[in-house]
């Protein structure tokens, strides 16, 4: 008999869908390079202008606001480095505002970005956070100094799915002077975003979390913001990022950001039933649980839950054993053995860090594979319990 399988870490990233992997597959003859002037480059090039006006109509930005980039890391990483790189090695007119103000849960992409930048020299805040995980606003006001160059802070968290208030940190940081961006690659797809309603100057987003391929981001970044490249050698991107554009993968974000447009609205409220039917279900049937993120503020795809005496790693193999996918947090910082650092900003302790998992749904879930956790995963804790002597002996 096959077993059932079960996606449930669409967080870390997404099949393609198959509207998107037609348009691939549909793309594969057009290899022409799109700065090309001939017929060729031109076909190129109307494809690639095309997926660009989508992705911008989709986050209410202009077409030449739309940087095309390796990945959302690559994008995060451009955006720091405007900032924090030594002034000798950047024409942008940045004054003396070299300092970064950024927060305790970021992704890796963004915490070790700041840590090297911080270790060169630029001067690095990192703005705490509540128990649910949201900024705290005081710190925030009080750290932007008259040298502060760009806030970071992401709209939605991997790990925990808490929603930042973007619209307010964005006014705070202008209000200081500095500019604002926000890591929407969680966010874009999964709830409305304007960026001229948020007023941000950057924002990040990438294809594969939204059903798209891999090794294709983009930046927003607004017209009028002073912007110097991270990857440098070619007119590409109006300047603003070298190398050939990854024109297939151009396509297949601007297919998946078309159909993320006709099902992101239903598929938020399926999620929330979902959600909600899971953490109900793992309360009635899982004694010693802690929920983590906002209860309202956050994801309706996202539910990081801890489980006393079971470690996370246990949990996420035994269920791998039964067709059932999740994480432990990011899956960027999955080799690592230490607790997740955005549980313990969030103030959990060490111990419940560690045995926390994170479920993340997808488009092609559905209520019967949430009944298939339920109906697995109480029995798996029992037995990780059982099997420890701490717990067994509270």
């Amino acid at each position: 008999m096959t077993q059932r399988q079960v996606y449930l870490d669409n967080n870390a990233t997404t099949p393609l869908h198959p509207e998107v992997q037609k348009a691939l597959i549909d793309a594969l003859p057009l290899f022409g390079n799109p700065s090309s002037m001939h017929g060729y480059g031109r076909e190129a090039r109307s494809k690639t202008e095309e997926a660009r006006e989508k992705i911008a109509a989709f986050i209410g930005a202009l077409p030449e606001e739309i940087i095309f980039t390796g990945s959302g890391s690559e994008a995060n990483n451009t955006v720091l480095s405007i900032t924090g790189c030594p002034a000798t090695e950047c024409s942008c007119d940045r004054g003396q505002r070299t300092h970064i103000v950024t927060t305790t849960i970021e992704h890796p992409c963004v915490l070790e970005t700041s840590g090297c930048l911080s270790g060169r020299g630029t001067p690095v805040t990192y703005i705490p956070v509540d128990q649910y995980g949201i900024v705290d606003m005081d710190a925030l006001r009080a750290s932007i100094t008259d040298h502060t160059g760009v806030v970071s802070v992401m709209m939605a968290n991997n790990e925990i799915g808490t929603i930042q208030n973007i619209k307010e940190l964005a006014k705070l940081a202008h209000e200081k002077g500095a500019w604002f961006h926000t890591d929407a690659v969680q966010a874009v797809g999964k709830v409305p975003i304007n960026v001229r309603d948020l007023d941000v100057d950057f924002l990040t987003l990438s294809a594969h979390k939204i059903y798209g391929p891999k090794g294709i981001g983009a930046l927003y970044v607004k017209r009028g913001v002073p912007f110097c490249p991270l990857i440098r050698g070619g007119h590409q991107e109006r300047g603003r990022r070298a190398g050939t554009e990854n024109t297939l993968g151009v396509i297949g974000l601007g297919k998946a950001v078309e159909m993320r447009s006709l099902e992101m609205a239903e598929e938020s409220l399926r999620f929330h039933a979902m959600k909600e039917a899971l953490r109900k279900g793992i309360e009635d049937l899982i004694p010693d649980v802690r929920f983590n993120g906002h209860p309202d503020q956050s994801l309706a795809s996202t539910l990081n839950v801890s489980f006393a005496g079971a470690e996370g790693e246990s949990i996420l193999l035994y269920l791998d054993l039964e067709g059932i996918a999740v994480s432990t947090g990011s899956a960027c910082a999955s080799g690592s053995l230490d607790p997740s650092h955005v549980l313990l900003a969030t103030g959990v302790p060490v111990e419940q860090a560690h045995g926390s998992i994170r479920i993340s749904m997808g488009r092609e879930n559905t209520m019967t594979d949430v009944d298939y956790l339920l109906d697995k995963l109480p029995g798996i804790i029992a037995r990780i319990r059982d099997m420890s002597t701490v717990y067994r002996r509270k």
